[in-house]
């Protein structure tokens, strides 16, 4: 069988990298790659994938039939008209969060799966590209901790202020925080306690340390509910120059009868690495290395692509994702600077 080919279109986020890798380790081909101008990724991207070829015309990946696949990390106001193109050339589409800005937008998408049989995935990174949450997934489904009822999760990201481009500080351009990064929890919510659909019952955003970028949304929370579960988010852009990572985001997963704690990208005062996963219940207190876990989304999106099925991830979840996440940012009250 031949291997399946992917393109790249946009490079404006560096998501990109995982994107890719993580389809080349499924044992795909990239076929090439299209972007606008040299955005900041470019240079690191030609570093990872040197013999991957730029195309100039961007036609050229949507008519080639060869290609089933387009992965997008454009500016995230330009990801849902990309999208849109690709599917309706005959391509699937795995894109960078937020997959897009509006509730028209996401409308349109949503008509043109259903129009053309496209799968349109947003790549959901904090869940999909850490082992330990793959991990988690079988302890859950091991009843560890019998039935979940809470989520807490934190998810703190470092500023790299310098690095960001203009369309970065602007809410309208971006999604703002709830929008963008807060896609996330909401998708680990709704995937850990099961649950087809959620409430917000509150959210906030808030200015409080960025006065440089009035706009901006450097912090941001929210309370979610279900038929069967409660959960609380925090986000913020204040992660500290001494961390040695970029974020230190964890998740903790109440049940019935323990708790499960992910602590995925650095364990302060603990051990060094990432993916580590604390299991407590009334036989157990155990620390794991899920390092080695793996991420299957990869390999089951191309498993998806070759014979529709719908194993990474749901397509009405990832709707639904977006919209929640619509929902809170649009009904957010405003901290901070932001209020006046």
């Amino acid at each position: 069988m031949k291997p399946l080919k992917f393109a790249a279109i946009g490079l404006d986020h560096r998501h990109i990298f995982g994107m890719s890798a993580g389809m080349i380790a499924a044992g795909c081909e990239f076929a090439g790659f299209w972007t606008e101008g040299e955005p900041e990724p470019l240079a690191g991207f030609k570093k990872r994938f040197p013999d991957v070829p730029r195309v100039s015309d961007l036609a050229r990946i949507l008519e080639d039939d060869s290609i089933q696949l387009v992965l997008i990390a454009a500016a995230p106001k330009d990801r849902a008209a990309l999208s849109l193109l690709a599917m309706q050339h005959g391509k699937d589409v795995m894109l960078d969060k937020p997959g897009c800005l509006t509730q028209a937008e996401l409308s349109q998408i949503e008509r043109c799966v259903q129009e053309t049989g496209r799968i349109w995935s947003v790549n959901f990174s904090e869940r999909f590209e850490v082992p330990s949450v793959t991990l988690a997934d079988q302890l859950l489904d091991q009843g560890r901790i019998g039935k979940v009822v809470h989520i807490l999760s934190v998810a703190p990201h470092r500023m790299n202020e310098p690095m960001r481009p203009d369309w970065f500080w602007n809410p309208a351009d971006y999604g703002g925080i709830l929008g963008d990064i807060g896609t996330h929890q909401i998708d680990q919510f709704l995937h850990f306690t099961k649950s087809d659909d959620a409430e917000i019952t509150r959210s906030t955003v808030g200015n409080f340390n960025t006065p440089q970028h009035p706009e901006f949304q450097d912090f941001g929370e929210m309370n979610l509910s279900s038929d069967t579960a409660q959960g609380y988010v925090r986000l913020d852009w204040f992660t500290p120059d001494a961390a040695p990572n970029w974020g230190d985001g964890r998740l903790t997963i109440l049940g019935t009868e323990g708790y499960i704690e992910i602590r995925k990208y650095m364990d302060i005062a603990g051990h060094s690495g990432t993916d580590h996963v604390f299991l407590v219940n009334g036989t157990e207190c155990t620390r794991f290395d899920a390092s080695d876990a793996g991420t299957p989304y990869f390999a089951r999106l191309r498993a998806d692509i070759e014979n529709r099925t719908e194993s990474a991830c749901p397509q009405a979840h990832t709707l639904r994702v977006m919209r929640l996440a619509m929902e809170a940012q649009n009904r957010a009250l405003k901290l901070g600077a932001l209020k006046t």
